[in-house]
């Protein structure tokens, strides 16, 4: 498991951990009943706090892609693909919102918008 943080994107680290296990976890990297590092080693490992790599694991076990097992530890759950890809189109969805907040509160078109979306879509 490889988790890269970066600290100047203005996203929270929690979410950054979150959305790097929900990929490898989408794209078969970690597998069902795999045993994840505690807390407190994913914290230290990435030089983080304990709270914030605890959040990351609550939230990914609400969303059912974690679960815990008291005393054993916290482990890749078996998931529904359509759950996940349905989580994948609601976080891209609020983003997106975002984004058409911020353009049009500093007076930036959609076709303006649309046209940088198809440009970076371009270069991926």
């Amino acid at each position: 498991m490889h988790i890269l943080i970066s600290y100047e994107t203005g996203v929270p680290i929690y979410e950054q951990i979150k959305t790097e296990l929900r990929g490898q976890i989408v794209r078969g990297e970690l597998l069902p009943d795999t045993l994840l590092p505690s807390i407190r080693t994913l914290a230290k490992e990435l030089k983080i706090g304990i709270i914030t790599a605890k959040r990351a694991y609550d939230d990914l076990c609400a969303e059912g892609f974690l679960y815990s097992v008291q005393g054993k530890g916290v482990f890749i759950a078996n998931f529904d693909r359509g759950k996940a890809e349905n989580s994948a189109v609601e976080e891209i969805r609020s983003r997106f919102k975002e984004i058409a907040e911020f353009a049009e509160r500093n007076s930036v078109g959609r076709e303006a918008v649309k046209q940088i979306i198809k440009e970076i879509w371009e270069d991926i």
